[in-house]
Order: C-alpha cells, then structure tokens, then sequence
C-alpha cells in the first residue's frame, strides 16, 4: 500500500481547520499544525494546539512574516492544507497565502497544496457584486499564484457550512433556528448545498492523494443536501411538529436593506444573495476541470440535512 503524505495544516486552530487537523489524524497521515507565534497568548488557540499534540500531531513554529520559517516548515511534509479565515466577520486573510505559495515554490518538496477555499467556486463569480466579490477576487489571486509557480493543487468547493446555513434556516444573522417564524428569501425556493463542516474535512482529507483530484476543483454535493430554503424550512418543521409563520423579502428588499450594514456585513449578505437568489451553488453541472466528492467516495457516510439539523431540537 502506497504511503499515506505527510500533511501540513495552517490555520489549524480555526472554524474549518481544527476539523482538518481531527480528520488528517483519523485517516492515518502524519499531521503537522502550523503554530504561528502571531497567536500570543490566546489561551484558547493554545490549548487547542496541546490538544492536538496529545492526539499525535506535530506543532511546527512559524512566521507569517518569517519567510524561512515558512520554508523550513513546508519542508517537511507532501502536503500542506491552509484553512486561514475568509470570513470578513472573522478576519479575511486570504492573500497571507501569497507568502505560504513562495515557501512552497522555494522549498520544491510539496506534491499538493489545498488553499483556503471551502466555499463557492470563485472561478464562477466573475460577475459577483461589490463588495462581496472581494473574497472570490483574493481568491483567484491564489489561485493565479499557485498555477504560475507550477504547484500541484487540489481546489475544495464546500458551499454552505452546515452550521451558517441549516442552524439559521438560511437566513443571515441567525445561527440557532425559530420555532415560530422564518423569513424566505424571495420565494426560497433556489437550490443550494448544505454540508456537515466534519465531512468537509473528511473529503478534503480523501482528496490529498488521490491522483483523480490533482490539478482539479473538487465540489462536495451530497445528494440528499441539495435543498431549498423552503424545503430546509419543510425538514425543521417535520423535527418540531409544527408548522412556522412565513414571511418572505425581495430581493429589492434585501438589497436595499443590506446598504444600511457595515462593510463586513454587506460582504456576507452579498454571498447570501448569491446563494440564496439566484442559486448560484447548485445552477452548474460539473464540467472536465472538477470531480464530486460524494462520488469519488461513496464510503463515507455524510451527514444529511435533517440529521444535522437534529442537534437543534
């Protein structure tokens, strides 16, 4: 049997990255987590890296802003995974990966690199809408850069986080969902695709040496979560036993309404008006450049919409 890549994880203390770092250990790879010393004393980050080293990971030192550490780091593994937040009501740090694509091209070892994506594919939102289109243009940037230094890489399409979307029944701004009434967006009736933020670290990990995903954008559809709002709406209902009050806003509406926010709220509410009103998740076949995960690995067991959906009862 092939050896298993040894994998580098950066960002691994975050929303997405702790759960690559949980799920790369499962599958068997030496794990090793970037530990920037930009983190401090953040107890909580700190914690979770001795967490991990107890599970078996390695804690790698290192500098965004110290280009040799970089270097030395990616040094010692096949694969290195960034999961650095793009959430601009996080913190967006998507072009710190500029500096992660020249320690790579430099250090000449890595057979994959996985950027920050696990969203939408920004190769299809050149038409995005300021200022939301931020995050897709930082993103091709990346991309850009990784293809110009001839690293091999594999590209994740996530769609929605399971827990923004299913726990707030789709609407933005809520996170745990009502038991009264849901506000649809437009007729809530676009398709778009829920995912189990667990299972995309277990495809994301499938992925890593997998010659069928090299130089390729893998989507994550599972089938039975390609739902609408209103049929989110329907599975909750089902889960309570009651039926919620509906109202519903138009996209003028929302559009309108979204002016009114911050910056980094518009930038969220922009994605959610892509998703939400125009399907732009679901509204594509997968062409030549791109394989889907449920397909390439029937074996794993993801997590449905209504069983994630279940925790909230």
């Amino acid at each position: 049997m092939a050896m298993k890549s040894k994998v580098l994880v950066v960002g691994g203390t975050g929303y997405l990255g702790k759960r690559l770092v949980k799920a790369s250990l499962a599958q068997g790879h030496e794990t090793y987590v970037l530990h920037r010393e930009e983190i401090g004393v953040d107890i909580d980050k700190v914690q979770m890296l001795l967490s991990f080293k107890q599970q078996g990971a390695r804690l790698v030192p290192a500098s965004f802003s110290d280009h040799q550490s970089l270097v030395n780091a990616v040094k010692l593994v096949d694969v290195v995974i960034c999961a650095i937040s793009g959430v601009h009501i996080r913190s967006h740090q998507i072009l710190l990966q500029l500096k992660l694509v020249d320690a790579i091209k430099e250090a000449g070892n890595v057979k994959r690199f996985l950027p920050s994506e696990f969203g939408t594919d920004p190769a299809r939102m050149e038409n995005a809408m300021e200022p939301g289109r931020l995050t897709f243009d930082d993103k091709m940037v990346v991309r850009r850069a990784i293809q110009e230094a001839g690293i091999p890489f594999t590209y994740v399409s996530a769609n929605c986080f399971a827990g923004y979307f299913l726990g707030g029944l789709c609407q933005p701004g809520y996170i745990l969902p009502s038991r009264d009434h849901v506000r649809l967006l437009g007729d809530g009736d676009q398709k778009a695709i829920y995912v189990d933020e667990d299972d995309i670290a277990t495809y994301t990990i499938k992925t890593i040496d997998d010659p069928r995903t090299l130089n390729k954008t893998v989507y994550i559809r599972p089938p039975k979560n390609i739902l609408s709002q209103r049929e989110v709406v329907q599975i909750w209902e089902k889960l309570i036993g009651k039926e919620l009050l509906k109202s519903s806003i138009s996209k003028e509406e929302f559009l309108s309404s979204m002016k009114e926010q911050n910056y980094a709220e518009q930038v969220g509410l922009t994605h959610y008006y892509h998703v939400c009103y125009e399907g732009c998740l679901a509204n594509f076949e997968i062409g030549d450049g791109g394989e889907e995960a449920s397909k390439l690995y029937p074996e794993v067991k993801y997590t449905s919409a209504e069983d994630y959906m279940k925790r909230y009862l």
